[in-house]
């Protein structure tokens, strides 16, 4: 049979009611890393609105990890309870609940983008212990991070490890790490911004060490019984960087080390690469990475429709579709897409006088 948005999928011990899975979006409204009623308001809204997942925005592993000072964090025990409350509403709507596990790396320490989002420094609220693989700022604003050495990046691995079992904690079913968008991890891959000279840059084994090990703790710290994501940009869209086939290559060792689906999109690196900006231009690169590497994939990236949607799990091109800012501007999208596919729709009880 095939399948197809609103068929079940089976992950593990978890069976997801639908392929449709709320992308993790920064929402800058947390407290020294604390989520807020924002995020159970946020996050509840969209469970209720009928989507099979949701995975939480970046969380940081590290203090110096986060994006903004108003970044969800993972990096304190302080953080659990909280996100625990927001899970628990999620679940209880039928929604699997999970959380994105980050570290900004070079592109840490800004402002919100409703303050600019430029960089600001410890004097103004951020913080100077700015971190990657080699110190290359991100952009001419950018401050000049500090490479980071054999026990820095120990510590790094360690958090990521610690971060998940405080996800578990908090009552997560799903976790997924962020190797994509130009943060650190992704740092390490691109040979862009990583020029080592020793273990960790220089050949593909070497740039991937740190995803792959990172994969490898998480997983390990991880419930056996639930799903591990990666998220991944098959493509700086720069020549000289990272690029598809490594992608391809990267997905093989990932599903080795427990990961069950690579979410894929694109670019982050560099601010000036040229992205061909299209409806679903990132899909093709979930279909390759799912053809060539045996591996399941999440497609993302201007999936607006739900015919479009559909078409691409229909077509075999991903096993789940990951939305972002449409899920921002209908908390219902899952709902009414159901409804215009002829599917059998996840409406709350509370809300089915109103369709």
């Amino acid at each position: 049979m095939t399948a197809h948005l609103f068929s079940p999928l089976t992950q593990r011990s978890l069976t997801f009611r639908n392929r449709v899975v709320m992308a993790p979006m920064c929402q800058y409204s947390a407290v020294d890393g604390v989520a807020t009623d924002w995020h159970l308001a946020h996050l509840g809204s969209r469970a209720a609105g009928g989507v099979g997942a949701i995975i939480a925005e970046a969380s940081a592993v590290l203090p110096n990890g986060r994006i903004s000072p108003a970044d969800l964090g993972l990096w304190d025990d302080k953080h659990i309870e909280p996100l625990r409350r927001a899970f628990a509403f999620v679940a209880s709507q039928g929604c699997v609940p999970g959380i994105q596990l980050a570290h900004a790396g070079r592109k840490a320490s800004t402002l919100a983008p409703w303050l600019g989002g430029t960089p600001v420094g410890g004097a103004q609220g951020g913080w100077d212990d700015i971190v990657a693989p080699s110190a290359l700022p991100f952009a001419a604003n950018h401050a000049t991070p500090h490479e980071l050495d054999e026990a820095g990046i120990a510590t790094v691995i360690e958090a990521f490890a610690a971060a998940a079992r405080r996800a578990h904690a908090a009552g997560a079913q799903l976790v997924e790490v962020h190797a994509a968008h130009g943060y650190l991890v992704h740092q390490f891959l691109s040979p862009l911004t990583n020029r080592r000279t020793d273990r960790w840059g220089g050949s593909f084994e070497n740039r991937t060490r740190l995803a792959r090990e990172v994969t490898a703790a998480v997983r390990k710290a991880w419930p056996d019984s639930l799903p591990l994501w990666v998220r991944i940009s098959a493509t700086d869209w720069v020549d000289g960087g990272w690029n598809e086939d490594e992608s391809v290559e990267l997905s093989r060792e990932l599903a080795k080390l427990g990961c069950d689906v690579v979410d894929v999109s694109t670019g982050g690196t560099v601010p000036d690469a040229k992205v061909p900006v299209a409806p679903g231009f990132q899909v093709r690169f979930a279909e390759k990475i799912r053809r060539e590497a045996g591996v399941p994939t999440g497609a993302v990236g201007l999936i607006t429709e739900p015919a479009q949607a559909d078409a691409v799990v229909r077509e075999g091109r991903a096993d789940a579709v990951l939305l972002g800012r449409v899920l921002l501007r209908e908390p219902q999208w899952a709902i009414h897409a159901a409804r215009s596919l002829d599917q059998p729709a996840p409406i709350p009880n509370q809300y089915l006088r109103g369709f």
